[in-house]
């Protein structure tokens, strides 16, 4: 197939006769400490939510819970903030430096968080945890797609690996949080991370080994921080839109016009800098355009699928958050078993665009059928539907991220991975703004008068028509949801015609044609 096809540059092919740069044996114990980097990132988004009611009780039992979700929020806008700057750093300086970077700052940064006095201590350091937390997962990725034998194409089962440690972590953070917490202390669910951390520093360092970057173009420093300030402008206009803040607040207005602005000069800058920290001519390659839409897509899908199941088994079903947190264990499980059964069918040489399909589609049917939850449905028919969600999710998210790697020309690896990551996390950001206002105004309609909160005080009549008026806005939400993942659905068979066979189990006629010859083997290894 023509590289035009995909929109990628023709590439010069590796010699598929020079000596590689890392054994069989050493390729296997790298992907394992990539895993285990990967575990830390999953535990560490998910671990905090069973400790904080200790934390409050410890750090500051009069306004701590006022500023609880600071605790969330500052991890998630550091590493969201930092992963253009990360994608533009591993094309620069290689993927390894910036591995070993990403993860000594994220163990000073979990470091200081278990010594932290004071909840204004704790909220700075998880934002430091934050920025090392932000090259963890996509950092890894860039790594993983580097773990290949010379003359072949990346092997796409890592984003099924993905996938599995995915669920798995989403699946026992919580619960291993909560058992720390509970026979232990809330600092070491920070501590931890700390011996794992330590013997990925070091298995890094001694055993993987990839080629040094071709080039060491200048850093944008200008184009990141305008990154970085749209995205936490955007986070942060999602966070306080119609919660802290009226919509049509002047704070709202005015943080949202200055997020469009920070937007507009950030493609400015792209537009005429050297090393652009995300450069436009990606948008030029059809799968990876495809790519970045979807993986948002997806973002926002996922985001208005978890929270808003947790609200309903909070408010509409009356369970308590700890156990409601248990729910998504089929979810989880969802995403292990398809990570599990998607690596076998790759090794057997099925079609990456097919699995994309079908897991585009299970979470397209499980969100619908979500949206047809009332307050009487049984709690079984709910986690099946999760289980199913899971399954979906599982197929779409680490091999969107393969699929995008491959397409990518071999210079632009870090930047195209970091985007796509980027992506997923603002389609986060807008799910849980556009969802969490269609929420609002759905349960307005049905209940005047009565704030959403209200639900779980309420006794008699009184409950049962607000609950009522509350499933009926959260099927609103899912269906809406399920619309969206029903458009992804559409752009997955858009990629997989775009793609042909790079896609579809067959090789690319042109070396290249598929940025998939990653490193030129037998270059100096990092």
């Amino acid at each position: 197939m023509p590289s035009e096809t995909l929109g990628a540059p023709a590439q010069t092919a590796p010699d598929p006769t020079a000596p590689a740069l890392m054994t069989q044996a050493q390729r296997g114990l790298g992907m394992l400490l990539c895993l285990v980097t990967i575990v830390l990132a999953v535990l560490d988004m998910n671990i905090v939510s069973a400790a904080t009611v200790p934390i409050v009780r410890d750090l500051d039992p009069v306004h701590g819970v006022d500023r609880l979700p600071w605790l969330v929020s500052a991890f998630a806008l550091a590493a969201t903030a930092l992963l253009p700057l990360y994608g533009r750093l591993c094309d620069s300086y290689g993927a390894k430096r910036v591995l070993l970077g990403a993860v000594a700052t994220f163990a000073l940064g979990s470091a200081l968080c278990g010594a932290a006095q004071s909840m204004s201590q704790l909220i700075v350091f998880r934002a430091v945890q934050g920025i090392g937390g932000g090259g963890l997962m996509s950092v890894t990725m860039v790594v993983i797609a580097q773990f290949k034998e010379p003359g072949r194409r990346a092997d796409a089962k890592g984003g099924a690996m993905g996938g599995i440690v995915a669920g798995l972590g989403m699946a026992i953070g919580p619960l291993v949080g909560a058992l720390l917490t509970e026979h232990v202390s809330w600092r070491w669910i920070f501590y931890v991370n700390l011996p794992f951390c330590l013997v990925v520093l070091v298995g890094v360092a001694l055993v993987i080994k990839l080629p040094r970057a071709a080039g060491r173009g200048g850093l944008d420093f200008l184009g990141s921080a305008l990154a970085a300030a749209f995205a936490v402008g955007l986070l942060l206009v999602t966070e306080w839109g119609g919660r802290d803040y009226a919509w049509t607040s002047p704070v709202i207005l005015g943080l949202a016009a200055t997020t469009l602005a920070a937007f507009g000069l950030f493609l400015w800058r792209q537009a005429v800098a050297a090393a652009p920290v995300l450069p436009l001519s990606l948008f030029r390659i059809p799968v990876v355009r495809l790519g970045f839409a979807i993986q948002g897509l997806v973002g926002m899908g996922m985001i208005g699928a978890i929270v808003h199941v947790m609200l309903y088994l909070q408010l509409a079903r009356g369970i308590a958050p700890t156990s409601a947190s248990l729910y998504l264990i089929p979810m989880a499980a969802g995403m292990t078993a398809s990570g599990l059964v998607a690596g076998r069918l790759l090794a057997r040489g099925r079609s990456v665009g097919v699995l994309l399909l079908a897991g585009a589609g299970c979470a397209a049917l499980a969100l619908l059928l979500l949206g047809l939850s009332g307050p009487t449905t049984a709690l079984s028919t709910v986690l099946v539907e999760l289980a199913l969600l899971g399954c979906g999710l599982g197929q779409l998210i680490g091999q969107l991220i393969v699929v995008v790697q491959e397409a990518a020309p071999v210079h632009q690896l870090g930047v195209a991975t970091t985007g796509i990551r980027f992506f997923q996390n603002l389609g986060n950001a807008l799910g849980a703004a556009v969802f969490g206002t269609v929420l609002a105004r759905v349960f307005a309609g049905g209940e005047q008068g009565s704030p959403l909160g209200a639900v779980r005080t309420l006794t008699g009549a009184a409950r049962e028509h607000a609950v009522r008026s509350f499933t009926d806005a959260l099927d609103v939400v899912f269906l809406s949801a399920g619309g969206v993942l029903v458009l992804v659905v559409l752009l997955v068979w858009r990629l997989r015609v775009v793609g042909g066979a790079a896609l579809d189990g067959g090789e690319a006629a042109e070396p290249g044609a598929v940025a998939a010859e990653r490193p030129v083997a037998g270059a100096r290894a990092a």
